[in-house]
């Protein structure tokens, strides 16, 4: 289901709790919703739609697919760089600390574990959707 967008700073500014199986929808709603924003948007975390929980979907422009990650951590990172991004809750664009390579652990659509290393535009979009997660506004 495609979902309103939260704008509002003091929700998103509050950390997201894990997810569990039972948050299922949760990221069947973020994928609706992105592909529904495909045209303005790259990848959403769950709190811009209303749900304070560790989910993020990202356009990931290796595979031209969309994926979702559950609980997603990032263990290591290579690269320091400061990007210009936008984001769908926010006016505007805002100067941020990224890195070219991240490995990231996660739970998969089936909540297996499982880690994996992105670089360039789609590591970045990653870093900014887990900000969401914490809390983190650009």
């Amino acid at each position: 289901m495609v979902r309103d967008i939260v704008h509002s700073k003091l929700l998103l500014r509050q950390p997201s709790e894990p997810a569990t199986p039972a948050d299922a929808s949760v990221g069947q709603d973020l994928l609706d919703t992105l592909a529904a924003h495909a045209d303005e948007c790259v990848g959403m975390a769950a709190n811009m739609i209303g749900a304070r929980k560790r989910v993020i979907v990202f356009h990931d422009e290796a595979t031209g697919t969309d994926v979702i990650m559950y609980n997603p951590r990032i263990m290591r990172r290579t690269g320091e760089y400061t990007a210009t991004e936008g984001c769908l809750s926010l006016p505007g664009v805002r100067e941020a600390t990224r890195w070219r390579t991240i490995t990231v652990e996660f739970d998969d659509k089936g909540f297996r574990h499982r880690t994996r290393s992105y670089s360039g535009w789609t590591a970045q979009i990653i870093q900014h959707e887990i900000d969401h997660c914490d809390g983190i506004l650009i």
